[in-house]
Protein backbone atom coordinates (compact mmCIF):
# COMPACT_ATOMS: atom_id res chain seq x y z
CA UNK A 1 0.00 0.00 0.00
CA UNK A 2 1.43 3.56 -1.07
CA UNK A 3 0.87 6.10 1.27
CA UNK A 4 -0.63 9.76 -0.53
CA UNK A 5 1.30 12.69 -0.31
CA UNK A 6 -1.47 14.37 1.58
CA UNK A 7 -0.82 11.76 4.25
CA UNK A 8 2.75 12.59 3.93
CA UNK A 9 2.34 16.29 4.93
CA UNK A 10 -0.09 15.49 7.78
CA UNK A 11 2.16 13.68 9.08
CA UNK A 12 5.34 15.50 8.93
CA UNK A 13 3.08 18.73 9.84
CA UNK A 14 2.27 16.99 12.98
CA UNK A 15 5.74 15.35 13.71
CA UNK A 16 7.14 19.20 13.36
CA UNK A 17 4.62 20.54 15.44
CA UNK A 18 5.33 17.94 18.53
CA UNK A 19 9.24 19.02 17.87
CA UNK A 20 8.32 22.52 17.55
CA UNK A 21 6.21 22.42 20.65
CA UNK A 22 8.62 20.41 23.00
CA UNK A 23 11.77 23.19 22.08
CA UNK A 24 9.28 26.36 22.97
CA UNK A 25 7.70 24.80 25.85
CA UNK A 26 9.03 23.11 28.91
CA UNK A 27 8.41 19.60 28.59
CA UNK A 28 9.91 15.77 29.15
CA UNK A 29 11.73 14.17 26.48
CA UNK A 30 9.29 11.27 26.52
CA UNK A 31 6.81 13.67 26.19
CA UNK A 32 7.34 14.61 22.67
CA UNK A 33 8.28 10.90 21.78
CA UNK A 34 4.82 9.70 22.94
CA UNK A 35 3.38 12.44 20.93
CA UNK A 36 4.94 11.80 17.89
CA UNK A 37 4.68 8.00 18.32
CA UNK A 38 0.77 8.98 18.73
CA UNK A 39 0.71 11.08 15.66
CA UNK A 40 2.04 7.98 13.49
CA UNK A 41 -0.27 5.94 14.77
CA UNK A 42 -3.08 8.11 13.85
CA UNK A 43 -2.09 8.79 10.94
CA UNK A 44 -1.45 5.06 10.37
CA UNK A 45 -5.15 4.09 11.64
CA UNK A 46 -6.78 6.99 9.53
CA UNK A 47 -5.44 4.86 6.28
CA UNK A 48 -6.79 1.85 7.60
CA UNK A 49 -3.26 0.77 7.96
CA UNK A 50 -2.71 -2.52 10.51
CA UNK A 51 0.64 -0.86 11.06
CA UNK A 52 -1.30 1.58 13.71
CA UNK A 53 -0.69 -0.69 16.15
CA UNK A 54 3.15 -0.95 15.97
CA UNK A 55 3.04 2.81 17.17
CA UNK A 56 0.15 2.35 19.16
CA UNK A 57 1.41 0.02 21.63
CA UNK A 58 4.64 2.00 21.79
CA UNK A 59 2.36 5.61 22.43
CA UNK A 60 0.70 3.80 25.44
CA UNK A 61 3.32 2.31 27.10
CA UNK A 62 5.25 5.88 27.33
CA UNK A 63 1.40 7.83 27.74
CA UNK A 64 0.61 5.80 30.35
CA UNK A 65 3.96 6.77 32.57
CA UNK A 66 3.43 10.25 32.09
CA UNK A 67 -0.37 10.20 33.37
CA UNK A 68 0.74 8.17 36.44
CA UNK A 69 3.05 11.23 37.47
CA UNK A 70 0.34 13.66 36.57
CA UNK A 71 -1.85 11.34 38.62
CA UNK A 72 -4.70 11.18 35.72
CA UNK A 73 -6.24 7.53 36.95
CA UNK A 74 -9.25 7.34 34.72
CA UNK A 75 -6.20 8.14 31.93
CA UNK A 76 -4.09 5.24 33.35
CA UNK A 77 -6.83 2.43 33.39
CA UNK A 78 -7.64 3.65 29.40
CA UNK A 79 -4.43 2.77 28.20
CA UNK A 80 -4.27 -0.36 30.11
CA UNK A 81 -8.01 -1.03 28.48
CA UNK A 82 -6.07 0.55 24.66
CA UNK A 83 -3.15 -2.26 25.60
CA UNK A 84 -5.68 -5.20 25.39
CA UNK A 85 -7.79 -4.15 22.93
CA UNK A 86 -4.93 -3.19 20.58
CA UNK A 87 -3.84 -7.24 20.76
CA UNK A 88 -7.58 -8.17 19.85
CA UNK A 89 -7.52 -5.05 17.20
CA UNK A 90 -4.01 -6.96 15.33
CA UNK A 91 -6.35 -9.80 15.54
CA UNK A 92 -9.44 -8.54 13.90
CA UNK A 93 -7.84 -6.32 11.22
CA UNK A 94 -5.50 -8.66 10.32
CA UNK A 95 -9.07 -10.93 9.61
CA UNK A 96 -10.41 -7.44 7.59
CA UNK A 97 -7.33 -6.78 5.47
CA UNK A 98 -7.99 -5.97 1.72
CA UNK A 99 -6.18 -7.82 -0.88
CA UNK A 100 -3.15 -8.91 0.94
CA UNK A 101 -2.60 -5.62 1.72
CA UNK A 102 -2.03 -3.26 4.92
CA UNK A 103 -5.37 -1.34 4.57
CA UNK A 104 -8.62 -2.99 6.44
CA UNK A 105 -12.11 -2.98 5.46
CA UNK A 106 -14.02 -0.39 7.32
CA UNK A 107 -17.83 -0.60 8.07
CA UNK A 108 -20.72 2.03 9.49
CA UNK A 109 -22.71 2.06 12.48
CA UNK A 110 -26.37 3.17 12.22
CA UNK A 111 -27.54 6.55 13.05
CA UNK A 112 -29.25 5.65 15.70
CA UNK A 113 -27.37 3.14 17.33
CA UNK A 114 -24.07 6.19 17.63
CA UNK A 115 -27.13 8.64 19.22
CA UNK A 116 -27.85 6.17 21.87
CA UNK A 117 -24.05 5.45 21.97
CA UNK A 118 -23.76 9.32 22.76
CA UNK A 119 -26.15 9.69 25.07
CA UNK A 120 -25.03 6.79 27.49
CA UNK A 121 -21.29 7.99 26.99
CA UNK A 122 -22.23 11.24 28.65
CA UNK A 123 -24.05 9.23 31.58
CA UNK A 124 -21.03 7.00 31.86
CA UNK A 125 -18.72 10.46 31.76
CA UNK A 126 -20.90 12.18 34.16
CA UNK A 127 -20.45 9.34 37.14
CA UNK A 128 -17.10 8.55 36.79
CA UNK A 129 -16.16 11.85 37.08
CA UNK A 130 -18.36 12.12 40.01
CA UNK A 131 -16.36 9.03 41.09
CA UNK A 132 -12.45 10.22 40.62
CA UNK A 133 -13.57 13.52 42.17
CA UNK A 134 -14.80 11.67 45.54
CA UNK A 135 -12.40 8.53 46.17
CA UNK A 136 -9.51 9.98 44.28
CA UNK A 137 -6.79 12.96 44.39
CA UNK A 138 -7.10 13.15 40.81
CA UNK A 139 -6.50 17.29 39.99
CA UNK A 140 -9.23 17.42 36.85
CA UNK A 141 -11.28 14.78 37.74
CA UNK A 142 -14.62 15.34 35.36
CA UNK A 143 -12.54 16.56 32.15
CA UNK A 144 -10.56 12.64 33.00
CA UNK A 145 -13.47 11.01 32.86
CA UNK A 146 -14.94 12.94 29.78
CA UNK A 147 -11.62 12.26 27.66
CA UNK A 148 -11.38 8.52 29.05
CA UNK A 149 -15.19 6.78 28.57
CA UNK A 150 -15.34 8.29 25.00
CA UNK A 151 -12.14 7.05 24.17
CA UNK A 152 -12.99 3.35 25.69
CA UNK A 153 -16.09 3.50 23.01
CA UNK A 154 -13.90 5.24 20.04
CA UNK A 155 -11.26 2.33 20.55
CA UNK A 156 -13.89 -0.22 20.52
CA UNK A 157 -14.53 0.95 17.25
CA UNK A 158 -11.72 0.74 15.86
CA UNK A 159 -10.75 -2.07 16.74
CA UNK A 160 -14.39 -3.27 15.00
CA UNK A 161 -13.06 -1.31 12.37
CA UNK A 162 -16.16 1.29 12.30
CA UNK A 163 -15.69 4.74 10.60
CA UNK A 164 -17.92 6.51 13.19
CA UNK A 165 -14.80 5.98 15.64
CA UNK A 166 -13.68 9.37 14.35
CA UNK A 167 -16.43 11.86 15.86
CA UNK A 168 -15.53 10.37 19.00
CA UNK A 169 -11.83 10.77 19.12
CA UNK A 170 -12.34 14.41 17.57
CA UNK A 171 -14.41 14.86 20.93
CA UNK A 172 -11.51 13.05 23.18
CA UNK A 173 -8.80 14.75 21.25
CA UNK A 174 -10.28 18.63 21.98
CA UNK A 175 -10.75 17.79 25.98
CA UNK A 176 -7.49 16.25 26.19
CA UNK A 177 -5.60 19.24 24.67
CA UNK A 178 -7.58 21.26 27.46
CA UNK A 179 -6.86 18.79 30.29
CA UNK A 180 -2.74 18.85 29.18
CA UNK A 181 -2.73 22.11 28.49
CA UNK A 182 -4.29 22.75 32.18
CA UNK A 183 -1.17 20.50 33.56
CA UNK A 184 1.40 22.24 31.96
CA UNK A 185 2.09 19.83 29.58
CA UNK A 186 2.31 21.22 26.13
CA UNK A 187 3.85 18.36 24.23
CA UNK A 188 1.06 15.71 25.69
CA UNK A 189 -1.53 18.88 24.64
Amino acid sequence: MSISRSTWIFLAVGLLLQVLTFSLMPATPLSLLSGMLGVCSVVLGAQGNILTFLFGFAQVATYTYLCCVERFYAEIAMNIYYFVTMIYGVYCWHNRLSDNTLQVRTRRLSKRFLLLLCVVLIAVSIFTGWLLSRYTDDPQPYMDAFTTVPAIAAQLLMVLAYREQWYLWLLVDVLAVVMWLRAENYCMA
